[in-house]
């Protein structure tokens, strides 16, 4: 299971993580104290080299939920579909997939409400009702 998170971590999570954290943290502790950016960045700094050893303890929480749900031959197959080429080509695509997916999603979402607002609309009106 394990293997396979390492094969499918294209965005490096972990690191991505970390950094969007420390950022978040930079930007509401200078709302209140600008005035203390040069000691901000040195313990952002500190704090962050102390998760620097610590990404296997995440990825391995994750490797865990496949284990949970996978057979060894099953999750054998999954890592062996991932060491191919078109496994990896899938593996780097995932996120751009995800959020056009996501997108695709909206717009169709949108079309949904308004057409089908449209047709209980018109039920209405064929029933009498004018809303």
């Amino acid at each position: 299971a394990r293997k396979y998170i390492d094969l499918t971590d294209k965005v490096n999570i972990y690191e991505q993580t970390l950094i969007n954290t420390g950022v978040e943290t930079m930007k509401t502790i200078l709302q209140h104290n600008p005035e203390i950016m040069g000691a901000l960045e040195t313990a952002i700094t500190k704090a962050l080299e102390t998760y620097k050893d610590r990404k296997s303890e995440l990825l391995d929480q994750f490797a865990r939920l496949y284990a949970t749900r996978f057979t060894m031959e099953e999750l054998q197959q999954i890592v062996d579909f991932y060491q191919s080429p078109v496994g990896q080509k899938l593996a780097g695509s995932m996120v751009e997939l995800n959020t056009d997916a996501q997108t695709v999603l909206k717009i169709w979402e949108s079309n949904l409400r308004a057409e089908f607002y449209a047709k209980v609309k018109a039920e209405l009106k064929a029933a009498g009702y004018d809303v």
